[in-house]
């Protein structure tokens, strides 16, 4: 059966708005939340970047019975897995067995804010499989040095882990990571229902969960949705490398400008305020081989989002 999640969007909404949507979204019945790991918003118009890990800490604390995830955190560049580790083992400790980490090769909009060159693709997958391995190693409460091709430990032990180990998840969107991810990680991530993605994870013997995420903006009428996600996710219309290439808010609102009202219209993206495409959307994401697919509310709205996907959409899949 299907696993049914909301976004919690770091880009657009404050930190105390994002714990108030987690209850929100426990109370109406989704089995999980997602949040996302910036610190850039894509484009300046979305607004907001809180530090995932304060967020999480009072999600964690403010929610019950949710699962809690993060989808997904770059553990490479700008902050160390060290600290990745110690962030997430306090998290996954306070989520008593609820929380499930997401992990990526990251954008440069995110990373090259510490002043380190950004790497190209393989050297970044290099760099997330060595992390991994260090957290991990932290992550059993052991004494652990490391002196790999990327990363340096000395003597270092977390006190607080929880007893259960921590399920990683690796962000693919080709074949080469999703094979990564089938050696590396215990699930899948991804963005939309990418059906060779999923098979690639498969065939490289990959057995565990599968995660993508949908996007939609429910608003009164199909036209100011699209008016909302042209002036505030544009950047889900860009295609190619450029979202993991472009260092800066300002770029990817230049590359935005080749972005019109009618790309949004034809896009992925649900406008069309009714439960019926996002019902499509779910049931195609299940087909190409997901068992968890979440929704990312563009805008406002999300308490009328939440109410209106609790009682027209879940349903479905229940």
């Amino acid at each position: 059966m299907v696993e049914i999640g909301y976004t919690l969007s770091s880009e657009e909404h404050a930190p105390d708005e994002l714990v108030d949507n987690a209850v929100r979204a426990e109370e109406a019945g989704f089995d999980f939340v997602s949040i996302s790991d910036h610190f850039h918003p894509w484009v300046s118009a979305q607004g907001e970047s809180p530090f995932v890990w304060s967020t999480l800490g009072a999600i964690a604390r403010e929610t019950e019975e949710v699962g809690i995830g993060v989808g997904v955190t770059c553990p490479t560049v700008r902050i160390h897995p060290v600290n990745v580790a110690h962030a997430v083992a306090t998290i996954a400790e306070m989520a008593d067995g609820r929380f499930t980490f997401g992990v990526g090769t990251g954008e440069n909009l995110n990373e090259h804010v510490v002043g380190e060159r950004w790497p190209e693709h393989d050297v970044r997958l290099e760099m997330l499989e060595e992390s991994m391995d260090v957290m991990r190693n932290l992550w059993t409460g052991e004494e652990v040095s490391h002196h790999g091709d990327h990363y340096t430990v000395e003597n270092a032990k977390l006190f607080t882990v929880p007893d259960e180990p921590i399920p990683t998840l690796v962000s693919a969107f080709g074949p080469q990571t999703a094979r990564m991810a089938a050696d590396y990680g215990e699930g899948l991530w991804c963005s939309g229902p990418q059906a060779e993605v999923v098979e690639a994870y498969e065939d490289a013997g990959g057995e565990g969960p599968a995660y993508t995420q949908l996007h939609g903006s429910y608003q009164d009428t199909e036209e100011e949705a699209i008016d909302t996600v042209y002036d505030v996710w544009p950047n889900g219309a860009i295609t190619g490398e450029l979202a993991q290439e472009l260092p800066s808010p300002a770029h990817f609102e230049q590359a935005a400008e080749m972005v019109d009202r009618e790309d949004v219209a034809e896009g992925g993206t649900i406008t069309e305020p009714s439960p019926d495409p996002y019902v499509e959307s779910i049931e195609t994401a299940i087909d190409a081989g997901y068992d968890h697919v979440y929704v990312h509310q563009i805008g406002d709205n999300q308490e009328e989002f939440i109410d209106f996907f609790a009682e027209n959409v879940m349903p479905e899949f229940r």
